[in-house]
């Protein structure tokens, strides 16, 4: 459920997010256009589906001269950043925010906003959006082109697509 607090927030909140921060429950956190969008962690469905992309994805991407970073990065800057979960860099960056990535990887959990993010994709220039869905055990892939994606049925970074990838995982069954 969206729930929209406009400023100043009330000390409840305030207390909210310092306690978030000290505990590491911010961490998928994002902040879009100076709002905070707290996001929960991540389902086991999600994390298994992740875990086997960061498996079956790390391997081409080093082999196609890419750095895999597919524990998540925030793309953007502190006061509108995105954090997808996993991204392939063209170089090895280091720092909090990336200006953006060559490939974003994305699992969509229930209620997320993973299809929302493709506009702040596409103004930082990632060239490609893996998305993985476990619900309908299928896999989308996206290239930017002219300023909006496509699907394409092959990657032009890595050795593989949208098929090949839905089929070599193991998707989890449906709750």
């Amino acid at each position: 459920m969206p729930t929209v607090i406009l400023d100043p927030p009330p000390p409840e909140v305030e207390r909210l997010v310092k306690r978030r921060r000290r505990l590491g429950q911010d961490r998928y956190d994002e902040v879009w256009n100076g709002v905070l969008h707290m996001n929960p962690f991540p389902s086991g469905t999600h994390a298994d589906v992740m875990q086997q992309l960061a498996e079956l994805l790390a391997p081409l991407a080093r082999a196609a001269g890419l750095f895999p970073r597919l524990t998540g990065v925030n793309i953007g800057t502190s006061d509108d950043f995105r954090g997808p979960d996993g991204v392939l860099q063209r170089e090895r960056l280091t720092g909090v925010w990336h200006p953006s990535a060559a490939l974003a990887v994305e699992v969509i959990s229930p209620g997320d906003e993973t299809w929302e993010k493709l506009p702040f994709y596409a103004a930082h220039n990632v060239d490609e959006v893996l998305i993985a869905d476990p619900d309908a055990q299928k896999v989308t892939w996206l290239a930017l082109t002219g300023g909006e994606y496509q699907t394409v049925e092959h990657s032009a970074l890595i050795d593989l697509g949208p098929a090949r990838l839905a089929e070599l995982i193991d998707w989890p069954a449906a709750a």
